[in-house]
């Protein structure tokens, strides 16, 4: 497996930290195995964690959810989910333009790198494309929907031949609308992942009140000093953080 930023192979890497044990590059000793599927080893969870200050503690080579591996900035190429399909698109570099998601390579990049953990993006080389335990816990190539034409041409002896014309290129579609009709009509094995999302019986969701003060929130009708209900009906809500205090008066 290549570098993220395709230049360095594992030859490389040796010989460059025989000629300088002391720079940036150096062996990991693997350890014992975690997992072989999702790719995660003892040994290298401990050099990470502690290269990074304990900033991260477990990396799975394998997956783009979990514990993704880290990228810096000079990556070849982004693998990033499409939520709407299910599966993911890869965008290199040199490519031009919007993704069929709307988001180009520069964008897609700033999510991915600075040596963070993104669910859903991590940086590759083309070359690590190649490997039979590409994305492998994920499905493989049975989770790729999109890639660009230049890409595709030169990978395509690599990829599994039944997966190879189900596969969606920026001369294929456009936009996700495109790109579903695509998937649905080449028979894509992502579809088998789709199901219909549940219908919800209409009634009423018992949810927390908010209660405020009619000086906090003026509502033309309602008397100064009179305070109001707001109920909060079919409603889902999200929240990254809770915060109660208690109340001084």
């Amino acid at each position: 497996r290549y570098a993220n930023c395709g230049a360095i192979s594992w030859f490389d890497g040796r010989a460059s930290a025989k000629v300088d044990p002391k720079g940036p590059v150096f062996e990991i000793p693997t350890g014992d195995l975690i997992d072989s599927v999702t790719g995660e080893y003892a040994g290298v969870n401990q050099v990470i964690k502690e290269k990074s200050l304990g900033e991260i503690e477990r990396v799975q080579l394998y997956t783009a959810f979990g514990y993704p591996h880290t990228s810096c900035g000079c990556f070849e190429g982004c693998l990033f989910y499409i939520p709407e399909m299910d599966g993911y698109g890869v965008v290199h570099r040199n490519f031009k333009g919007e993704t069929v998601n709307g988001l180009n390579f520069v964008t897609i990049s700033d999510l991915t790198a600075g040596g963070r953990q993104v669910d859903g993006f991590h940086g590759l080389s083309i070359e690590y494309m190649r490997s039979p335990k590409f994305m492998q816990a994920d499905g493989g190539w049975d989770r790729v929907v999109w890639i660009p034409v230049d890409i595709k041409e030169r990978i395509k002896s690599f990829m599994p031949p039944e997966i190879v014309d189900k596969i969606a290129t920026d001369e294929d579609v456009t936009d996700l609308d495109g790109l579903r009709a695509f998937l649905q009509e080449q028979d894509h094995p992502i579809v088998s992942r789709w199901t219909a999302a549940p219908k919800e019986e209409p009634g009423e969701i018992a949810v927390p009140t908010l209660e405020l003060p009619a000086s906090a929130f003026p509502i033309q009708g309602v008397p100064a000093g009179m305070g109001f209900r707001i109920i909060l009906k079919n409603a889902k809500i999200r929240a990254e953080k809770m915060i109660i205090k208690a109340d001084k008066g």
